[in-house]
């Protein structure tokens, strides 16, 4: 940064062997230079200095030992860190955890495309009713999931390097004229991040609950998928791939169980546990700064690894699916009470009273069939075209339009 400002006439600027020499010690750090590092760490007690001592030892004896003392210049130690972190969560978000969210999500998105005519049963309160298909309740999902990767695609990703208490105290004591605020942010928005202008010591962390808040609600809604799925297991709606060697107990020989969602959910929770207490946390700092924030920042790898162990069992379970196409239809086929909301619907257009009362008493807690419900359907006085579609219709059919409701959220909010 300083090399690079022609107000700083301290440092000269760098030839691209020096600042090739320089990158390569980040590129190249391995357990040797941590070691070192730590072995510094013993004596000062203070991370981000044993660092600067670490880089100082490195110049040492090159043509940058000129700049030694240049290392640390007016920084305090956050000026360091809310950048590290800031670099930290944009790679690991970018290259890793959005990958593989995206990946997991486009796997909901083609089963649901798949299945996307395929009629069920829907159990609101577990209980039966109107009759939806497999795949616009999985589009229910993508979209849902879809949103939140959204939020987090478009996050910003702050940083700050304005001195101990973000006033450029010591910057402006050496170098009272040079205009520190463009500096301060030319070096921040070189990283990739978006500089904050006005902080105490540490950047606000806003941005890091704003992240972790969309990861959370992501994180949430997967649980609610890896549920729905583990229910529609136990209800036979889906089979699992039974995969060789595999034991589902240790003495019930015949189980194959939905570990993968199970794992999933587990993970998930965990994940949240960590993110929501980060995202209450970060935000708040005692005045100018305390150490809590320093404390809690070095979590911030647990609660995105729980959710990275979550997506991938969701993936092994969502890869493990079959439709059970046999129980989805006998459950449909002993469902015909559903109907009455179809009957009572059309009574009501044409003027029927309490039409709503009648197929209460007819099937609440009976057990109805094709022939009780066309029978009542005949006795009814309705227009021709009218009983004519209540008498053709069956539960199977009764999905009114999810299959192009899932068709149309999947291909408006393909990734």
């Amino acid at each position: 940064m300083l090399s690079e400002s022609s107000e700083i006439a301290e440092v000269r600027a760098f030839s691209e062997e020096e600042i090739r020499f320089l990158r390569a010690i980040s590129e190249n750090f391995g357990d040797d230079d941590a070691n070192r590092v730590k072995s510094i760490e013993k004596t000062t007690n203070h991370d981000v200095k044993a660092v600067e001592y670490f880089l100082k030892e490195k110049i040492a004896g090159t043509s940058l030992a000129d700049v030694s003392e240049w290392l640390h210049f007016a920084c305090t130690s956050e000026d360091i860190n809310n950048l590290s972190h800031a670099l930290m969560l944009k790679g690991g978000f970018g290259d890793v955890w959005l990958e593989k969210a995206i990946a997991t999500t486009n796997k909901i998105a083609q089963l649901a495309q798949e299945w996307a005519e395929v009629p069920m049963l829907a159990r609101t309160h577990g209980q039966t009713a109107s009759p939806t298909t497999v795949g616009k309740e999985l589009a229910v999902f993508v979209a849902r999931l879809r949103r939140q990767i959204a939020q987090i695609q478009n996050q910003e990703y702050l940083g700050k390097i304005n001195g101990a208490v973000g006033n450029f105290n010591a910057h402006l004591s050496a170098y009272p004229d040079a205009n520190w605020p463009q500096i301060s942010r030319d070096f921040v928005e070189s990283l990739g991040l978006t500089h904050n202008p006005l902080t105490t010591q540490i950047e606000s962390h806003d941005y890091i609950a704003e992240l972790f808040g969309a990861l959370s609600r992501f994180n949430t809604i997967s649980i609610d998928l890896a549920r729905d799925i583990w229910s529609y297991i136990s209800l036979g709606y889906f089979k699992q791939k039974v995969v060789a060697g595999e034991v589902g107990s240790s003495t019930m020989p015949h189980k194959v169980n939905p570990i993968d969602f199970e794992n999933a959910e587990a993970n998930l929770g965990l994940s949240n546990a960590v993110l929501e207490h980060l995202s209450g946390k970060l935000p708040i700092s005692r005045l100018q700064r305390d150490l809590t924030d320093s404390s809690a920042l070095r979590n911030l790898g647990v609660g995105v690894g729980y959710s990275l162990l979550a997506l991938a069992a969701l993936s092994r379970g969502l890869n493990k699916l079959e439709l059970n196409a046999a129980k989805l239809a006998a459950d449909l086929e002993g469902a015909w009470e559903v109907l009455a909301e179809p009957i009572q619907t059309v009574m009501r257009k044409n003027g029927h009273e309490n039409p709503y009362e009648k197929l209460k008493d007819l099937t609440r807690g009976a057990q109805m069939n094709r022939e009780t419900i066309r029978e009542f359907i005949e006795e009814l006085d309705l227009p021709e075209a009218d009983k004519t579609r209540l008498l053709q219709m069956t539960p199977a059919s009764y999905v009114g339009n999810a299959a192009q409701l899932a068709r149309e959220t999947l291909f408006s909010g393909e990734k």
